[in-house]
């Protein structure tokens, strides 16, 4: 399991949330899940990769690459917000906020979408097991 944000913090720790740096880190993500897949791990990334060009282009480079889209009304990631950073975004107090003050590009073709703000985590779970056993991945 590749976190996003343990990933930046140890391997990227220069990294800011410019469109460059943001593209940045999900290649490296990109870079470490292939080389895991290569060796026959399973490479669950979680991360915001706001860009689809560059989603793309790591989805090229891996084989067996399962996107899935959590889709989430900003409103509602703003009430989940425990760290208070949707609120201040729409504030206007944090730059390149991903889906308030920067884009967010949805996947035109992901596998599977998981809409978090009306299914159950089970329901979620259920449909991205559903499509691993439909491709082979897993049993």
């Amino acid at each position: 399991m590749l976190d996003g944000d343990v990933v930046r913090a140890r391997l990227s720790p220069g990294l800011g949330y410019s469109r460059e740096d943001r593209d940045a880190n999900v290649r490296r993500l990109g870079f470490i899940s292939e080389l895991l897949s290569r060796n026959g791990v399973i490479a669950v990334v979680a991360a915001i990769s706001p860009y689809r060009a560059t989603r793309d282009e790591v989805k090229s480079r891996i084989p067996d690459f399962v996107e899935i889209f959590v889709e989430c009304p900003i409103d509602v990631l703003a009430s989940r917000d425990v760290k208070g950073l949707y609120k201040r975004a729409m504030a206007g107090e944090v730059a390149n906020f991903t889906g308030v003050s920067d884009p967010y590009e949805a996947p035109l073709d992901a596998a599977v979408v998981v809409h978090s703000d009306c299914e159950s985590v089970d329901e979620s779970v259920e449909k991205i097991w559903a499509e691993l056993v439909r491709r082979g991945l897993i049993s």
